[in-house]
């Protein structure tokens, strides 16, 4: 009986989420108190294969190293700041947030903020419950009509920018990966950095951290604003340069600022606090009940699907996989990694590149996936610890070039992948396609037509077409106690380059793959193992 996954949940999670975990199988320990307690948590995480966390758990490189069964890092909304994903991805574990659960929430902070400051709500507020009666003090402007600068108008920002249409308000939006076609279905205008800050009279930021959005708001660009601006900030700290916007606020080229993020966090100081056109919430934007309960229960789905049927779900650290795609691509990723399995086991010097041919139905199918498993294989002939995660990260710190083909069906079968490996001696490649029995098969080796089912044990041999090889190889391995499970053949032509595959019922010993070699008949005589579990 296949023993259950188990999971850890160390941050506060809604009981219905553990519930979830529970009701599918999962083996799931419910323990916040360990993501405050990093000594704890240490000792505790070698017996997991899942931890779940929110903000508080930090998972880092050495917590990794002291857990060695661990698979997936789910973390309950978007922010993954407390992960170390580098160090994840060399361990081979997939970390996933959940970045729709919370999507409306933030969206709504943003707009929440953005009328906060259009009226200055705050300020007045706290100047009324003083008992003052200001009321010509605090003159707002109104939203209608204005024009809103959106500066990432994918999933959060999108939402945004319908809410804004319900405001009458004009969007404008710069996102380097927003399509016209998608800009026409939310009806804005898609335009370049500089004349959304020219013409915006609200500017809002829904875009990750990274090294091409930090300080996207520098002294620079806060220069080329349009006078009587307002910046509002509820996505990441980092994206504006705090200081300079402090500068243009206290000499009023901007109106006013709302900041729910903050460049170092939590925010104990910052040159925008205490400005009085500052209005600033402690990074509230996934902070409503129905948006915890959201991302937790996702996270739970995520994870299980993951655990217990391979499906990955918004993972930052390799290709996503549905549920839907598990089923079906099952069978492909098995195959585009006993591709990558053979010639990885056949090449003995430095790999340059892999390149991997998509032909058919399979090319219409989740490549990234298949690249990933595929490298994967070849990754696994020298360190068996690799996964789908880790591959095509070590395959780019040793320099290895990937690149992919795809096109549609050509010859016999609907669909096959041909994977090719590059080193400074040779070209090595060999293709494979899945019979209507869900079976990956060998389809082709060296260019020779073959036809070999794939088994944990095999024996790989090129040699001359010549009189006696079958007779060699059966008579050997029968004197040796090898059973041979199947026996396939392939050849370019008459007396040209052959090949043959045993599949054996149990590894070869050495002194028989000598006693082959010795016998002169043999190009190459090689051992090969496939994980067909």
């Amino acid at each position: 009986m296949t023993k259950a996954p188990k999971v850890l949940v160390s941050d506060k999670l809604s009981e219905t989420a553990v519930q979830i975990f529970r009701d599918r199988g999962i083996d799931v320990t419910f323990d916040p108190t360990l993501g405050k307690d990093k000594d704890k948590l240490l000792e505790a995480i070698a017996e997991y294969d899942g931890l779940a966390i929110r903000s508080a758990t930090k998972v880092t490189e050495k917590l990794l190293a002291n857990a060695p069964n661990l698979k997936v890092i789910g973390r309950a909304g978007i922010g993954v700041d407390n992960v170390d994903i580098p160090a994840a991805s060399k361990k081979g574990v997939i970390v996933m947030n959940t970045p729709f659960g919370n999507s409306i929430t933030t969206a709504e902070h943003a707009i929440a903020m953005m009328m906060a400051v259009a009226r200055q709500i705050p300020e007045a507020n706290a100047s009324t419950h003083a008992g003052k009666w200001e009321k010509s003090r605090f003159m707002g402007v109104e939203l209608t009509a204005k024009t809103l600068g959106v500066i990432g108008a994918g999933n959060i920002g999108s939402i945004v920018c319908e809410r804004a249409h319900g405001l009458k308000m004009k969007v404008v939006a710069y996102d380097p990966f927003l399509s016209e076609e998608r800009a026409d279905k939310l009806g804005i205008e898609k335009v370049k950095l500089d004349e959304l800050l020219a013409r915006a009279d609200f500017i809002t930021f829904h875009v990750p951290l990274t090294d091409k959005t930090r300080n996207i708001l520098s002294a620079e660009a806060i220069a080329k604003l349009k006078p009587g601006v307002r910046i509002v900030n509820c996505a990441r700290g980092g994206l504006v340069d705090e200081a300079a916007l402090a500068e243009a606020l206290k000499d009023g080229r901007v109106a006013g600022a709302a900041f729910d993020v903050f460049a170092t966090e939590p925010a104990t100081d910052s040159p925008l606090f205490n400005l009085p056109n500052v209005v600033a919430t402690p990074h509230l934007g996934a902070s409503t009940t129905e948006a915890q309960e959201n991302v937790a229960l996702q996270v739970a789905e995520q994870m299980s699907d993951y655990l217990l049927t391979g499906a990955v779900s918004n993972a930052l650290n390799m290709p996503s996989v549905t549920a839907e795609e598990a089923k079906v691509m099952g069978p492909w990723i098995k195959l585009a990694e006993h591709l990558g399995a053979f010639v990885g086991q056949m090449t003995d010097e430095p790999i340059k590149a892999i390149n991997i041919l998509y032909n058919g139905a399979v090319a219409d199918m989740n490549t990234d996936a298949l690249n990933a498993a595929a490298i994967a294989g070849v990754m696994k002939a020298t360190n068996p610890d690799v996964n789908m995660v880790s591959a095509p990260l070590i395959a780019k710190d040793r320099g290895i070039d990937i690149s992919k083909t795809t096109q549609g069906k050509t010859g016999v079968f609907d669909a096959y992948i041909k994977l090719t490996v590059v080193t400074h001696l040779r070209e090595r490649s060999v293709a494979g396609t899945v019979f209507s029995d869900g079976k990956p098969r060998f389809i082709q080796i060296k260019g020779i037509t073959i036809d070999a089912e794939i088994g944990r044990h095999m024996l790989y041999t090129t040699n001359k077409d010549v009189p006696g090889i079958i007779g060699k190889l059966g008579m050997t391995m029968g004197e040796n106690g090898v059973n041979i499970a199947n026996f396939t053949l392939g050849r370019s032509d008459r007396g040209e380059d052959a090949i043959a595959l045993l599949y054996v019922d149990d590894p070869i010993p050495q002194p028989v793959i000598k006693v082959l070699e010795d016998t002169g008949l043999f190009q190459a005589v090689r051992p090969l193992a496939f994980d067909v579990a």
